[in-house]
């Protein structure tokens, strides 16, 4: 990613330099044109950035996942700072569980459930509720931590998809770079899945388990 990241870095700079007139003033009209280069050396930064991680997990190299965390926690941090749909009459709803311990990379976790939050709130078409929820499910082997994201009516098939055998995820969505299909590999490599629940007429929702953290990790 080095052969990309320098030009970029580079490209950055000037634009920078530009903007604060160091090479002399400039009008209204090229500050307009400079601003809109800069948040395109930024967009085009953050994708390198994505590609980097990508890479990085493809290859084995994840870091040594940080102490338990309470998820539950986590999505109601993360699901406040949503706000992108209000403007469509599209509201993010958190609702709140008891704590839920698992051991996870708290940045990389967080980053995965912000992409799937923004996802769900901006494919939905018309005003209306989408939910995330926290909970545990238990089956044949272990006890899962999972989270649900989706329009408020699938509340119940999220629920149960949950306790179903993990199905495909279309991880390519709209307007949002390599952010989900990082997400993806960052869940699984922590002994995780990502699937999604296709319900009827409306578009689905996502299920997300990760295995709780071991008591021994908790103390």
């Amino acid at each position: 990613m080095h052969e990309l990241r320098t030009p970029l870095a580079v490209a950055s700079g000037y634009v920078r330099m530009l903007l604060r007139e160091q090479a002399g003033a400039v009008t209204d009209t090229q500050r307009k044109m400079l601003e809109e280069t800069a948040k395109s050396c930024a967009r085009l930064g953050a994708v390198i950035a994505e590609m980097s991680e990508l890479e990085r997990i493809e290859a084995g190299d994840m870091a040594v996942p940080g102490p338990p965390l309470d998820l539950s926690a986590l999505i109601v941090e993360l699901g406040g700072r949503v706000t992108e749909g209000e403007d469509r009459g599209v509201r993010l709803e958190v609702r709140e569980a008891r704590s839920v311990m698992v051991t996870a990379d708290r940045t990389r976790l967080a980053a995965a459930l912000t992409a799937l939050m923004h996802a769900a709130v901006r494919e939905r078409s018309e005003p209306g509720v989408v939910v995330v929820e926290c909970s545990t499910h238990p089956d044949a082997s272990q006890t899962w931590a999972v989270v649900t994201i989706g329009d408020e009516a699938l509340t119940r098939s999220l629920a149960n998809a949950s306790r179903e055998t993990p199905a495909h995820f279309d991880e390519w969505r709209e307007g949002l770079g390599l952010a989900i299909p990082v997400g993806r590999r960052v869940i699984e490599s922590y002994g995780g899945a990502l699937w999604s629940v296709p319900v009827g007429a409306l578009r689905g929702g996502s299920v997300l388990r990760l295995p709780l953290a071991t008591p021994r990790a908790t103390m």
